[in-house]
């Protein structure tokens, strides 16, 4: 008998009770144990073919995915009409011209109103934040402020305010001025329906909800007759946008200015962060400052650069939407593996997305340039290249060995650091 006892094998069981070698039930466990053993050869090919092949290739696959995004297009783009009448318009980004919208989960649109143009009411499924760009309007708003017991606010908005609009709350606008108002909306659009667009819910006209109910339902939810139903459902024949007459327009009521701090904030008038002589100012707008933003959960930005003056690298833990109000210049972003992703020109008009912990430095031209932007969290870390708040402002034993520089060039670097500001005014490289 065998002193090896590892497991019920044919082996075992004919050490423990030896047959003779031509009888046939030797034979059968012989079958069985060479069967055992392509089972085990077979399984051992396989675990090695698993280990050696497949899960290389997944994640070969998801390092190509990564590259993907990484080489994915940021360029700044303009917006696409989506409804144009002779009482204004709406146009937006879409994500299928700019992907990264989508990959980012952020949206973007712009809202013009004619004087006595009219934006039925509506909700939408994305939180945003409006600013406006020119003009002053009235906005109606169902969701009230932490602060006020309004359950319907009616707000003026101007030039340099911003308005934050939560997910599914109910808003109309109204040009109540003389010359056309223009709205940049930029939102978060991570719970969105179509990714990296911002999608209108309307409450009236022949798009509207209660438009698509039955005259019936109507009829029971408000308790009238199914003549007053057929009215209440068909007579607006406006789709998003209409300018009311003169009747109407009185019908109006005047904006709650108790209201202004509490809904809105006038980011062009608020005090700079940051400022520097013949470099520009660079503002934030933040729930402590600002308490409706948290409400949407987003942190809003206005940077104003002057001749060839230059915003300093920085980067968020969060994605950033960056839109081109007025001049223009130059926008570098680094992304993953320290490569440039993006060196070009932006100008009036134009829209772009800096990826999260995605690198960006900014440059103005001769006319200068300014952006509104958003953080989308009202939590971000930001990591800034330039000032005495640099990420490299570190010690100076471990900064000389990161650079591998000499102790006199770190020691400058240091000291330019120190006394550097996150705005640079311009200065003659040669």
């Amino acid at each position: 008998m065998t002193n090896r006892l590892t497991c019920s094998s044919p082996t075992l069981l004919t050490s423990i009770f030896p047959l003779p070698r031509g009888h046939k039930q030797f034979a059968s466990f012989s079958r069985i144990e060479n069967s055992l053993s392509c089972c085990l050869t077979f399984l051992y090919i396989y675990i090695v073919f698993v280990i050696y092949i497949v899960i290389p290739f997944i994640c070969r696959s998801k390092e190509k995915v990564q590259v993907k995004k990484m080489d994915m297009d940021l360029s700044p783009k303009f917006p696409a009409t989506f409804v144009e009448t002779e009482d204004g318009g709406y146009y937006n980004w879409a994500a299928a011209d700019s992907p990264v919208l989508r990959e980012a989960k952020v949206a973007a649109g712009k809202l013009v109103l004619k004087p006595r143009g009219f934006a039925l009411p509506h909700y939408a499924d994305c939180s945003k934040v409006g600013y406006v760009l020119e003009g002053k309007c009235g906005v109606g708003l169902t969701t009230p402020a932490s602060n006020t017991k309004e359950k319907m606010a009616f707000i003026g908005i101007k030039k340099g305010d911003i308005i934050p609009i939560p997910c599914a709350s109910v808003s109309w606008w109204y040009n109540y001025g003389d010359s056309d108002v223009v709205i940049v909306f930029l939102a978060d659009a991570t719970n969105a329906y179509v990714a990296g667009e911002i999608t209108y819910f309307l409450l009236t006209g022949p798009l509207g909800h209660l438009h698509a109910f039955s005259l019936e339902s109507i009829a029971k939810t408000y308790q009238i007759t199914l003549q007053n139903a057929q009215k209440l459902t068909s007579n607006q024949k406006g789709l998003l946008l209409i300018k009311l007459n003169q009747e109407q327009a009185k019908t109006i009521p005047k904006p709650n200015e108790e209201l202004l701090n509490i809904y809105t904030q006038n980011i062009n008038g608020s005090l700079p962060d940051v400022e520097v002589h013949n470099g520009g100012n660079f503002t934030t707008l933040k729930p402590s400052k600002f308490p409706f933003l948290e409400q949407v959960g987003l942190n809003v930005s206005r940077l104003v650069l002057e001749t060839n003056a230059t915003r300093a690298p920085w980067y968020a833990s969060d994605p950033q939407v960056v839109y081109v109000v007025k001049g223009s210049g130059e926008v570098q972003i680094v992304g993953l593996q320290g490569k440039l992703v993006l060196n070009t020109k932006v100008e009036t008009g134009q829209l772009f997305v800096v990826p999260k912990l995605f690198m960006v430095a900014i440059s103005a031209e001769e006319n200068g340039l300014e952006l509104i932007s958003i953080v989308t969290s009202t939590r971000a870390m930001m990591g800034e290249m330039g000032s005495k708040n640099s990420v490299l402002n570190t010690i100076p034993s471990i900064l000389q060995v990161s650079l591998n520089v000499s102790s006199e060039l770190n020691q400058q670097f240091i000291e330019m650091m120190e006394t550097g500001t996150i705005v640079v005014p311009p200065m003659n490289l040669y």
